[in-house]
């Protein structure tokens, strides 16, 4: 076949001295206008309906025929073209032509299927294209014949690395085997993350996270694969991998830290996302974990991104860790004349009228001590949403406790001192 190809790009070259060649490319020219007028009929249309309502399948199709309309519509007036031609004209461009769109359909619809594979790799996406021209130039080069020229000069260029000799042929199969290989690692790397998506059960940091480093082992995978595959020893880089891996070590080490408490916090769910815990200064809903740091959301709403070594290391409290349930106390003063049981019931009600209050367990008031200036009495009771704080809760219930006082006429006492004059002098 490349024996073949090579035969018609020669004739194709002789050609260029023939009359023959002016029809040739007249052809060439205007079958690719139409093709290119076809391909922006098709993309108008695709624009035209994208308000539409159409399955997977279908947006999948038409995404697909945009890419291989200019080269098929292309393909096919030239095969007319060529029939068209009288027996016995030179028509070697054309044949020349008509592998190189061919391939071009193939290697569009090639990379157009991959991209959709690694949906999550935003990467493949932004350079489809580039990636499908790439490929098609290599395609082209060889039906051209001019590849194993090409494939000869690179291998010219040699040079040393440590005690093994490359040349540049060498490093560029290299460097294709090693994007082949991370390919299909990225791809099986997909297949491990859909999978933990549906499982039930685990949180959904974990789930990232797994996928992450699955991803990221496997591409290490695919790169030590790849290498040894063209050739290239990988005891130099084992040495260089070495060296990195000390200096990371030192340089690295709180970052590493903060990284293996991650994983530490994710896999035993000793903190997740809602739970309120407090950490040193810092107080609030867990709003997200990452392999690195936690993200605290206080009432004023500022952020504080807890390392997580913090966390694995230190005292933390958490507030909703086996049950979301709190309790608040509330300490009033009343008078020593007061109606001690009649306060107490006040209290109670109080605070059963609020909704955030919890009836069970129910409100209850304690006499916690005799104060100077009067009795203290603590009245607790619970809540089981603290992530929307305890300050509105506690001033509503005030309030209302100041009111109902007033209205019974039971007085919350200022301090008081008692001063006394001994045998009429004025001694305090």
């Amino acid at each position: 076949m490349a024996l073949e190809l090579a035969g018609m790009w020669d004739e194709m070259l002789v050609d260029l001295r023939h009359p023959d060649m002016v029809w040739q490319v007249l052809a060439l020219v205007v079958c690719l206008v139409l093709a290119k007028l076809a391909e922006r009929i098709v993309r108008g249309h695709a624009v035209a309906a994208q308000g539409e309502e159409h399955g997977r399948a279908w947006m999948l199709g038409q995404g697909g025929l945009k890419r291989v309309v200019f080269p098929l519509v292309a393909l096919v007036l030239l095969f007319a073209a060529r029939a068209l031609f009288p027996k016995g004209m030179h028509v070697n461009l054309l044949n020349v032509a008509l592998p190189l769109l061919g391939s071009l359909a193939v290697i569009r619809s090639v990379f157009y299927a991959l991209r959709h594979s690694f949906s999550t790799a935003t990467w493949l996406a932004s350079f489809e294209r580039i990636f499908a021209l790439l490929v098609w130039c290599v395609v082209a080069l060889h039906i051209s014949g001019l590849l194993p020229g090409l494939i000869d000069a690179l291998e010219s260029v040699a040079f040393s690395v440590g005690k093994s000799k490359l040349n540049l042929w060498q490093l560029l199969q290299g460097v294709v085997t090693v994007l082949l290989t991370m390919l299909l690692a990225l791809w099986v790397g997909s297949l491990v993350e859909a999978k933990l998506n549906r499982a039930a059960g685990i949180d959904d940091n974990l789930k990232v996270v797994l996928a992450r480093v699955t991803k990221a082992l496997l591409v290490v995978v695919a790169v030590l694969i790849g290498l040894p595959l063209v050739g290239l020893d990988l005891t130099t880089l084992s040495v260089f991998g070495g060296a990195l891996g000390v200096g990371l070590g030192f340089g690295l080490q709180k970052i590493a830290s903060n990284y293996v408490s991650g994983f530490i916090i994710l896999l035993d769910r000793s903190i997740s996302i809602g739970n309120i815990i407090s950490v040193g200064a810092d107080r609030g809903v867990v709003t997200r974990i990452t392999t690195r740091y936690t993200v605290l959301k206080n009432l004023a709403g500022i952020e504080a991104l807890v390392p997580n070594e913090l966390l694995v290391g230190t005292v933390v409290q958490n507030e909703s860790y086996s049950d979301p349930k709190v309790r608040i106390p509330i300490t009033v003063q009343v008078a020593y004349d007061s109606d001690l049981e009649k306060a107490m019931a006040i209290l109670v009600d109080v605070a059963r009228a609020q909704p955030r209050v919890l009836a069970d367990p129910a409100p209850v008031v304690l006499l916690t001590a005799f104060a100077d200036s009067g009795i203290n009495l603590e009245l607790g009771f619970w809540i089981d949403d603290p992530e929307e704080g305890t300050g509105g809760v506690k001033s509503t219930i005030n309030l209302a406790i100041w009111r109902e006082f007033k209205a019974a006429g039971i007085s919350i006492p200022f301090p008081q001192r008692e001063v006394r004059i001994l045998n009429g002098n004025n001694h305090v």
